[in-house]
Parts: structure tokens; sequence; C-alpha cells
């Protein structure tokens, strides 16, 4: 399994490959993480609001 990396606003997981198909800037991501939250439906998680997760996928719990 590939490392995955925290983005540091939103807090979303990526592998570098899907970090570099989407195309977004790996400076905008570490590797420094802790936790892990999988969401399937935000519109019904109260953690997801809470966290302000908009996209169902892996989240950080605790970025650094």
């Amino acid at each position: 399994m590939a490392k995955q990396l925290a983005h540091k606003k939103t807090k979303r997981l990526l592998t570098p490959a899907q970090i570099t198909e989407q195309k977004q800037n790996v400076g905008e991501f570490t590797g420094n993480w802790q936790g892990r939250a999988y969401f399937i439906d935000v519109k019904r998680s109260v953690v997801a609001e809470k966290m302000g997760v908009e996209q169902k996928g892996e989240y950080a719990i605790k970025v650094r």
C-alpha cells in the first residue's frame, strides 16, 4: 500500500499518484498526520459536519 499524504487544509488523504492525477500541488500535502476517518455519506454524518468535510473519501483526524 502506498503511503498516503494529508492535505494541510482539507485533511483529505491521497497517495502521491492520486495527487499527480488530480494535478494538485504536492507542497500542500504532508506525511505528518494521525488518525483516519472514512466518510461514505457526508450529508448524514455528524462527524463529517464537525470536521467540515464536503465530499466522500478518506480523511486524517489530525494534521500537523
